[in-house]
């Protein structure tokens, strides 16, 4: 799948959700307007024998237009006021449906099996681990929410894990993930913002009811127009929310079926997502969710969560026989009962043997990177499954617990001067203290990419801190970083990479418009990001600007190269600006970085540079690359 072409599709979508909005809301005004000419003919017994037609001419179009403006203003109040409660992203979506962060360290198998799933497919995807959630509900579901993958939570039902086994929720979690990289979960939370808008006169419409049937009681004449008024909006509130479960099912069913295409890519297992969907189709209570939230987020889970009225039209996902015969065609119609799993030692379970990009790819190596963004595959999968088997048990235990991942984090930066070391002990935390000894016994040997792998399985623990803990660690690795009076380049990738990761729970998701539409507008900066990957590669000034040549040539701009940035500088300047890119310009732009990494045939300490700069500009890049 092209990552890009589905960053620039999920783009456009959000427009025609707005005109499907636009269209909705302009169909509610008219309705509105008639209603209160309606509600106005009650009034009066003259107005009840002149008719409708007649009230709406009478009536100013002033007064029309007051109440158009009344409306739009209902609805547009409506969907900020749900839009800035979901600013949180992710986390405010399992919040609202009452569901509890999995502990990262959690010992409990079936929960253990799938933290270790999401942490497979996320370092496999080159994302930071997102926090795990379980929601208590029989039926088997899941959904991932949140703007992008910075603030990306996942969320399971209490169903899946118990009948789910580990291939099943690779499957399940490997779609999951295709709509983080698509673009899909930010659709997806505009659209409850939308949608509540929508939804909004109907709440009115109930207001209004109560009141009318409050006044009645007390036999004022003035009851009837209220009364009319009331269950007039309550219908149109119910028109509303017809056309809202419309548009989220014209959005999100076509979507369903890449996602599950993009998941047996992942995981190079087609049986896996397949069986997951028999098990719902074999299961008394299927994908059904009992919360009465679970509507507003329907078109966000795995499979249906509510049962509609005409739910044929409405329903926000395919049949299951459609989508399971996408899978397997030669399906034979039976569904697998869902016995719980066996609580089993969690075991790897996919693809092996496989090689990374180098491994018979007719595309050049730099082409294979900028095919690779957001692209897993189950060779990324197994590379991942290889790199965290490979780290020392001691420190993938300290990334699960909030102070050891405190302390994991510091060990890697601290410097190597001894006197500098005991300064800097001095002024941490003692629970972080406590376990730097154990854990700087074993990192030493770690290289970069190891390192940067541990830094983004710390992620859950560390979005644990509370808010005071956040701001405290965040000065302490900026104090280590500045120790020794220079940044070096894994201490900028380091603190790239967990700051992006950290920063949308504790401060909120940042918003990047798009201002550049192509690489011509940014030339300086992209110049400044070649310079800095080919000075990180290049041992002489030579080998320097055959680097940077080799990337501008990619790009096909005339640049100039860049010969120092202090401390990376000028570099956190121009990513500022290459964040604002479209999203098909970034393919060009990544392209020259990966030629500008490659000029000496191989990823070497460029590496790590370039993993930062693709975390920076939202191109993820998956571990397996040019191995």
């Amino acid at each position: 799948m092209d990552f890009f072409a589905a960053q620039d599709r999920a783009r456009r979508k959000t427009w025609q959700l707005v005109t499907l909005f636009v269209l909705a809301i302009v169909g509610l005004i008219f309705a509105t307007n008639v209603l209160v000419a309606i509600a106005v003919s009650f009034s009066t017994t003259t107005g009840l024998a002149r008719g409708v037609g007649q009230t709406m001419r009478d009536q100013s179009a002033e007064t029309w237009w007051l109440i158009s403006f009344a409306v739009l203003i209902c609805i547009a109040g409506a969907s900020l006021y749900k839009y800035f409660a979901l600013r949180s992203g992710g986390r405010a979506v399992v919040e609202m449906l009452g569901a509890r962060q999995i502990d990262p360290a959690s010992q409990i198998l079936s929960e253990r099996r799938l933290l270790n799933v999401v942490e497979e497919m996320a370092i496999a995807s080159g994302i930071r681990v997102p926090a795990v959630y379980r929601v208590d509900e029989e039926g088997i579901n899941a959904f991932a929410a949140g703007f992008g993958t910075d603030d990306a939570v996942v969320c399971v039902t209490s169903g899946t894990l118990d009948h789910l086994n580990r291939e099943e929720l690779q499957g399940v979690i490997g779609h999951e993930f295709s709509h983080l990289l698509n673009g899909d979960s930010r659709l997806n939370l505009r659209l409850i913002a939308l949608l509540n808008g929508i939804l909004f006169l109907g709440i009115v419409g109930r207001l209004l009811l109560r009141g009318g049937a409050h006044t009645s009681g007390r036999r004022n004449s003035n009851a009837m127009p209220l009364i009319v008024l009331g269950v007039g909006l309550l219908v149109i509130g119910y028109a509303g929310t017809f056309c809202g479960n419309l548009i989220k099912a014209a959005v999100s069913r076509q979507r369903e079926f890449l996602a599950d295409a993009a998941s047996v890519q992942f995981t190079r297992n087609p049986h896996g997502i397949a069986n997951a969907l028999k098990k719902i189709g074999g299961s008394v209570s299927g994908s059904h969710l009992t919360n009465t939230r679970a509507n507003d987020v329907s078109h966000m889970f795995f499979g249906q969560a509510v049962t509609l009225f005409m739910n044929g039209l409405m329903a926000t996902h395919p049949p299951l026989p459609q989508r399971i015969r996408a899978i397997e065609p030669r399906w034979d119609g039976r569904f697998l009962q869902g016995a719980l799993v066996s609580e089993a030692a969690d075991v790897p379970e996919g693809a092996s043997g496989l090689t990374g990009l180098s491994g018979g790819s007719s595309l050049s190596a730099h082409e294979a990177v900028v095919d690779a963004v957001g692209n897993p595959s189950a060779a990324s999968l197994a590379q991942a499954q290889t790199m965290i088997a490979g780290l020392p048990a001691r420190c993938v235990d300290a990334s699960h617990d909030p102070w050891s991942a405190r302390a994991l984090i510091c060990v890697l930066l601290l410097p190597d001067d001894r006197t500098a070391r005991a300064a800097l002990t001095n002024v941490l935390e003692p629970q972080v203290v406590a376990h730097l000894p154990q854990i700087e016994a074993v990192v030493g040997a770690l290289d970069d990419l190891q390192r940067l792998t541990l830094v983004s399985m710390s992620v859950p623990a560390l979005l644990t801190m509370s808010r005071p803990q956040y701001d405290r660690f965040v000065a302490d690795v900026v104090a280590l970083i500045r120790a020794d009076r220079r940044i070096d380049l894994f201490e900028w990738v380091m603190h790239r990479v967990l700051l992006k990761g950290l920063k949308s729970h504790f401060e909120g998701p940042p918003s990047v418009a798009v201002r550049h539409r192509d690489l011509d507008a940014v030339r300086d900066q992209v110049a400044q990001t070649l310079s800095a990957i080919a000075r990180a590669g290049g041992h002489d000034d030579d080998a320097q600007r055959r680097a940077f040549d080799a990337g501008a040539a990619a790009i096909e701009l005339d640049l100039q190269f860049v010969a120092s940035d202090p401390n990376f500088t000028r570099l956190n300047e121009a990513l500022r600006d290459l964040r604002a890119l479209h999203p098909l310009a970034k393919p060009r732009l990544i392209k020259g970085c990966a030629a500008c990494a490659l000029t000496d045939g191989a990823i070497s300490s460029e590496r790590a540079l370039l993993i930062g700069i693709a975390a920076t500009l939202d191109c993820p890049l998956p571990p397996d690359l040019a191995l």
